[in-house]
């Protein structure tokens, strides 16, 4: 019984001790610094209940996975109020027809087996260079600091279609030499062969014979921002975007082309407020 009793008087006694354990310099650093933030995100949520405007600018950076393609955008912000914030933005992509299919190929060269692919009518890859304005409105804010504020956005502006000849690389069925050919009307038989197709072009061929085609586009989306009382820029974003060209704009051979386009797309967005 004693033994027993000395036992627990032991464990108790190195417990408390444990508790009393004085924390080393770099936790106590660390534990100031954890105490340090939660009290200005604090101070944050109190400013934005009195109606402060907590930040005055933001930038912001991403990469949208469209319906139809990808870009990558950049995003310049100017609060109004701790609701309304004015946007700017531009954004590169590359546009792709919805009944791309790509072909595996294999060939020999020296010796060596060679494997490619290539997409079958493909005429031209569509790039896209956009500037455009809106407004970010927000219509949830957080309820606490481990909320998600949830905001509205919609604006347009101008786009720029980007139109680079597709390369295949064909073995010519009269001299059985490689060649590098983009469509025209001439060669439409051997543009289409699968026979005679080896793979694509080199990947800047064409670069240089880039035809511009200038439009207008429109997008409204909502904003689910996961670090709004913070300096950085943490967020989710679901929208729409539609497109209008003053030409239509071949793709894909054996379909139908088309100036106007329409997509949705879900955009992962990073960046700093000041």
């Amino acid at each position: 019984m004693k033994k027993l009793i000395f036992v627990i008087f032991l464990v108790s006694s190195t417990a408390v001790l444990a508790q009393k354990k004085p924390l080393s310099e770099k936790e106590a650093i660390r534990q100031e610094k954890k105490e340090e933030r939660r009290e200005k995100i604090n101070q944050l949520i109190k400013q934005e209940e009195e109606g402060a405007l907590i930040f005055q600018k933001q930038n912001a950076y991403g990469f949208k996975l469209n319906t139809d393609g990808w870009s990558f955008f950049f995003e310049k912000g100017k609060y109004k109020s701790i609701t309304k914030t004015n946007l700017i933005w531009l954004e590169f992509g590359e546009r792709k027809h919805p009944k791309e299919e790509r072909i595996p190929t294999r060939s020999s060269s020296g010796g060596f087996v060679l494997i490619s692919e290539y997409i079958y009518g493909k005429q031209n890859n569509f790039y896209y260079l956009k500037a455009g304005v809106g407004k970010q409105i927000l219509i949830g804010g957080k309820g606490n600091k481990n909320g998600v504020a949830v905001s509205a956005i919609v604006g347009g502006g101008l786009s720029l279609g980007l139109l680079k000849p597709y390369y295949l690389e064909i073995e010519d069925p009269t001299t059985r030499l490689r060649q590098q050919i983009k469509y025209n009307t001439t060669n439409e038989n051997l543009f289409l062969d699968p026979n005679v197709i080896l793979g694509k072009g080199g990947l800047f061929k064409g670069a240089g014979e880039v035809k511009p085609a200038p439009g207008a586009h429109i997008r409204t989306a909502l904003r689910f921002d996961y670090g709004r009382y913070n300096e950085l820029v943490s967020a989710l974003e679901l929208g729409l975007n539609a497109e209008f060209y003053a030409q239509k704009m071949p793709i894909l051979l054996l379909n139908k082309e088309k100036n106007f386009f329409f997509n949705a797309y879900i955009a992962i967005t990073f960046g700093r407020r000041k």
